[in-house]
């Protein structure tokens, strides 16, 4: 009895990786409003679904998410001070080239950093987050050129 069932677990005990051509295969694209959603609720959303982390078949080491169109970002939310406590920087590359914006000027002039920033700062360091962020499309307004790929509609506010 204890052979047999030794020999029945050594069978069994597989673990399969997805593989490159399967996870291009596989992937979908998802359409996200961002009319009055909360920014850091949507952006860790975005990030699960660009990992694959919401697959079975989910594989640390292969770019097997989803593409992600998201629109309307102009109409994000923040919570609480944010829109004017809330500092963002980027450096020119010239001596003393540091530059700052609080949230709100953000949202008038490049709503679509944001996200990204919030996005990119949640996935993890290296080439394998920077091919994922590739399959993130961010759009102020409410059109974007990718209807030929069908998107299907994501409601995040129930899934969160």
């Amino acid at each position: 009895m204890l052979l047999t069932m030794r020999v029945f677990f050594e069978v069994n005990m597989r673990t399969r990786s997805t593989t490159t051509a399967e996870a291009i295969a596989n992937s979908k694209w998802h359409l996200i409003d961002m009319d009055g959603q909360t920014l850091g609720r949507v952006a860790s959303r975005i990030a699960h679904i660009l990992r694959g982390k919401h697959k079975a078949t989910y594989t640390p080491h292969i770019n097997d998410g989803d593409f992600v169109v998201v629109i309307n970002v102009e109409k994000l939310q923040l919570t609480g001070n944010k829109m004017n406590d809330k500092m963002y920087y980027h450096h020119t590359g010239f001596p003393g080239g540091l530059k700052s914006a609080n949230a709100a000027k953000m949202v008038q002039t490049r709503p679509e950093d944001m996200l990204r920033k919030a996005v990119k700062g949640m996935l993890p360091p290296g080439p394998l987050a920077r091919a994922q962020m590739s399959k993130l499309k961010i759009y102020a307004g409410d059109k974007h050129p990718h209807l030929a790929q069908n998107p299907a509609t994501l409601d995040v506010s129930s899934l969160l």
